[in-house]
């Protein structure tokens, strides 16, 4: 296990971008980000077409995430166990070979949900791999800001991809658009194979899958310290993510449907903005300090929603709480150090894949609430909640002495 003490001062985004390997990474990531944006909206807009089912329609949308969960269970041990650059240019090649027969429109419904979600098992060891090399493409305070950097890219693709998506699906249709989003998929697969320099696998020895992973995951959690710092990171946004799922329900109930675009893109810039600042202008040992009041931000301002603010109100108080999320940054160094090495790309998925089953769980709680309370009360009921997950780990997001 390393250590690594606090920086003096931040560090600047011109010093992550020197390093060539980052910039590949980065580059890899963002079209992958670009090609899963639009292949989820493309995915959705056939099943729709196909089946006229509004349910259909989002369980194609939510086909991407679901296998997350699983593939976090049962293959997250792959990740230390095979070479980064290969599993990753591997999943890429998946992702094109899949876009590809999405394309051809040649499966019912049924047969396209199954593949989505059976050969979308991998995506939480691509992921593993990929955010476990950026510690050994940048050191100290570099390392938290190119974390910023991936955070950033995916809230501003986030934003930007839905609308640049609806507009490449309106001129070339949703069949021409999954044959766009295969192409980046092997672009991206190729930069990976002709720019990234290969990274040696972190542990040795035959892969024991399943059985490795539940072994690595419980021996993860049991430790305090480790389970103490993914809490933190988990609880606070993902109950903040219940108020996501009633946005628009919200909207349609203070008389302004089309503000529902509006909601959602505060919070991602939101997001954006707060990576930005706190990553680039607060110095490492003020950012600790700042872990408590930002993971506060994430729920206070929803308790706003009570008295049915109008559009542009209920837009600021959506920024100012995904603002908050910049608190995470306070705690990746410190899970890092954490984390031994050999079980570096486990740990790292095992992050993600609680973020993203929590924030899914939390989503769809927060649709059901909604069948029985207004979405005004439920973004309330959400906001506090994530408040109260931000108190409960107010210990770990102290500074460290």
């Amino acid at each position: 296990m390393t250590t690594t003490s606090v920086a003096p001062r931040p560090a600047t985004y011109r010093e992550v971008f020197a390093v060539g390997q980052f910039r590949v990474l980065f580059g890899s990531y963002t079209l992958f980000l670009i090609g899963e944006t639009v292949r989820m909206l493309a995915l959705s807009v056939t099943v729709y077409a196909a089946t006229g089912s509004p349910l259909m329609s989002a369980l194609a949308y939510a086909a991407g995430f679901l296998p997350y969960a699983l593939g976090g269970t049962l293959l997250l041990a792959l990740a230390d166990r095979w070479p980064p650059r290969t599993v990753m240019i591997g999943y890429e090649v998946l992702r094109t070979a899949v876009s590809a027969v999405l394309a051809a429109g040649l499966l019912p419904v049924p047969a396209m949900l199954a593949l989505v979600c059976v050969t979308g098992l991998p995506s939480a060891v691509a992921s593993a791999s990929r955010t476990a090399l950026l510690p050994d493409l940048l050191d100290g305070d570099r390392y938290v800001l190119g974390r910023a950097v991936f955070s950033m890219t995916a809230g501003g693709t986030q934003v930007l991809g839905f609308a640049g998506g609806g507009m490449l699906i309106a001129a070339v249709g949703a069949q021409g658009a999954l044959w766009i989003t295969a192409v980046t998929c092997l672009a991206s697969a190729g930069l990976l194979r002709l720019r990234l320099a290969d990274h040696p696998r972190r542990r040795a020895g035959a892969s024991a899958g399943i059985s490795e992973t539940w072994q690595v995951n419980r021996a993860l959690l049991g430790r305090p310290e480790i389970r103490a710092l993914l809490l933190a990171q988990w609880l606070a946004p993902a109950l903040m993510v219940g108020a996501e799922g009633v946005l628009i329900p919200y909207a349609a109930q203070v008389g302004a449907p089309d503000a529902a675009g509006l909601l959602f893109t505060a919070v991602a810039a939101g997001m954006f903005t707060g990576n930005l600042i706190v990553g680039r202008l607060v110095r490492p040992a003020d950012r600790e300090r700042l872990a408590r009041p930002l993971a506060l931000a994430l729920g206070l301002p929803l308790l706003g929603f009570a008295p049915h603010p109008a559009p542009g109100y209920a837009a600021i108080l959506l920024t100012v709480s995904g603002f908050g999320v910049a608190y995470q940054l306070a705690l990746a160094r410190r899970f890092l150090d954490e984390v031994h090495e050999t079980q570096r790309g486990q740990a790292f998925g095992l992050l993600l894949t609680g973020t993203m089953t929590l924030q899914g769980l939390a989503a769809a709680a927060g649709g059901a609430l909604g069948e029985v309370a207004t979405p005004a009360l439920v973004v309330a009921l959400a906001g506090a909640a994530s408040a109260l997950a931000a108190l409960v780990s107010w210990r770990t997001l102290s500074p460290t002495p």
